[in-house]
């Protein structure tokens, strides 16, 4: 039997272990996808050295660019973003992709509109790396947002009314909002959001966040990481599986 897994901390939520559990039996492959829950992305050797006939791996919050060194070489696309969210195990060696970007990016098209040509990253760790690389690809310009301001990096207490106006396409990459905190959103000064807002949260549990709600409410298109998860998926098993 192929195995197949995640690497995180705290997945038990995960949607990966659902998908491809439901794909395996839904197509008849023999195949096993485990979560490999890790205190300490250190604890990846042992689960190389105790995972047979080991064929791919995703990866997710909050290794993806912590899993780097432990691989032996990186495809173009995950070298260029700097983070990792699937490795393909091929015989003894682990090939670093990101299949983050390719989701997103299929998943944002039907949205954009001709005046989204400025967008506000919020959050600035692996997900926002392949986000950053999406966007560079639909020429929209970007800049990140954090708690504190940096090269190409407002704080959250920088969004102003202009700034919100000029960037109409806001990403949320942080995990604020996950299950079981569905109360918690990203502090953006929400009074300067409108009709011509889109946002979009890569967060899929719930599915109707707190910052999408109170997008929406302002009059904002907003939608979920749902549509994204299982696209970058798909991408995923394709290279394990070529």
């Amino acid at each position: 039997m192929k195995n197949f897994g995640l690497l995180g901390k705290n997945i038990s939520y995960s949607f990966s272990r659902t998908y491809f559990t439901e794909k395996f039996k839904k197509e008849n492959i023999d195949a096993e996808y485990r979560n490999f829950d890790l205190d300490n992305i250190k604890e990846f050797r042992d689960v190389i050295k105790e995972t047979p006939n080991l064929q791919g791996l995703n990866v997710t919050i909050p290794y993806k660019q912590e899993i780097i060194p432990y691989l032996d070489d990186l495809a173009p696309e995950a070298k260029e973003i700097g983070a990792v969210n699937s490795i393909n195990v091929i015989g003894n060696k682990l090939i670093g992709h990101n299949t983050d970007y390719i989701g997103f990016s299929e998943s944002l098209k039907p949205y954009l509109k001709e005046h989204h040509k400025k967008a506000l990253i919020l959050g600035t760790g692996g997900a926002s790396k392949a986000v950053a690389y999406a966007l560079k690809k639909f020429k929209i310009e970007y800049k990140f947002v954090s708690r504190s301001a940096g090269e190409n990096k407002l704080s959250y207490d920088d969004l102003s009314e202009e700034i919100m106006k000029e960037y109409s396409l806001i990403i949320n990459t942080t995990p604020l909002g996950t299950y079981p905190d569905v109360d918690a959103n990203p502090e953006i000064p929400f009074q300067f959001i409108n009709e011509k807002h889109l946002v979009y949260d890569l967060i899929y549990n719930p599915r109707t966040t707190k910052l999408m709600a109170r997008a929406q409410a302002k009059g904002a298109t907003a939608t979920n990481g749902l549509k994204m998860l299982e696209l970058q998926a798909e991408s995923a098993w394709k290279i394990w599986t070529k």
